[in-house]
Parts: structure tokens; C-alpha cells; sequence
């Protein structure tokens, strides 16, 4: 099997090099876009085992662009690792109703953010694509635990 492919939507230049250059060290395919609407453009060419998602896009956020692909058919299956400063109470909850499978703050501490790379695109290749496990590190979050009903 080949290396895991990660779309990386990220509008700040220097964010987009750390990350390139730690998943690259860590043998996945990388490419980068810096809006929602150029991510939308590049997944009628290829699909991702992940897509890292900046909350903070110019023009349509991260949520709403998130919200968008888990509409489509296409792309809904495809996990998506929200990637935020923005770290106020409610945005990880916020990031998790939008579609997110996961949720990494900058700064990014590296060991944490690999972590949660590796956590789901190990789940992309299952058959329950970007579902699994809370991730329940500071700066690292997983999807809600599952509720029982009565």
C-alpha cells in the first residue's frame, strides 16, 4: 500500500510549511491549498485518506467548507482534522456538529499532531472511516462518545 494522502487547506504560509514538513518526515503525500473553494477544486482530481482543515479560511470557513464536503457524496466518507487558534469553549463541539472527526490547537505541539494524523488515517483505511476512539489529550480532541439511548 502506498503512503497516505493528506489534503492540507491551510491559508497561512508558514503553518502550511510546518505541516508539510512534518508529515512529509513521516512518508505521507502531502499536497496544500489555501481556500475552501481550491480544496473543492482539487478533490474533483484526487481524493485524500484526510483532509487537515484550518478553521480560519478567507472567504468560506472551515466549518461551513467542512459541512459542504460531508454533503457530498464524493467526499463525505473522507475524515477531516479541524486545525484551529482558535481554541474557545464550545469551538471543539462546534467543529464535531460541522462533521470533524477530530480537533488539533495551534501552536501545534508535533508529538500531539502526528498522533492525531496517524489516528485517523489508520481509521480512513478501515471500514469505519474516520470514526473511532476519543482522542482525550489537551490539544488533541476525538468525535463525542457514542450515547446510549434507553
Amino acid at each position: 500500500m502506498g503512503a497516505k494522502r493528506i489534503l492540507l487547506i491551510e491559508d497561512n504560509a508558514v503553518n502550511r510549511r510546518l505541516a508539510q514538513f512534518l508529515l512529509k518526515s513521516q512518508g505521507y503525500e502531502v499536497w496544500e491549498v489555501g481556500s475552501a473553494p481550491e480544496a473543492f477544486a482539487s478533490l474533483k482530481e484526487r481524493q485524500p485518506d484526510l483532509i487537515l482543515m484550518d478553521i480560519q479560511l478567507p472567504g468560506m470557513d472551515g466549518l461551513t467548507a467542512t459541512r459542504q464536503l460531508k454533503g457530498d457524496p464524493t467526499t463525505r466518507d473522507i475524515p477531516v482534522l479541524a486545525v484551529t487558534s482558535y481554541a474557545m469553549k464550545g469551538d471543539e463541539a462546534k467543529a464535531f456538529e460541522a462533521g470533524c472527526s477530530g480537533y488539533v490547537t495551534k501552536p501545534i505541539d508535533k508529538t500531539l499532531f502526528l498522533e492525531a494524523v496517524a489516528g485517523r488515517t489508520r481509521r480512513a483505511a478501515s471500514a469505519d472511516r474516520g470514526r473511532g476512539s476519543r482522542w482525550d489529550r489537551p490539544g488533541i480532541a476525538g468525535p463525542p462518545p457514542p450515547t446510549r439511548e434507553s
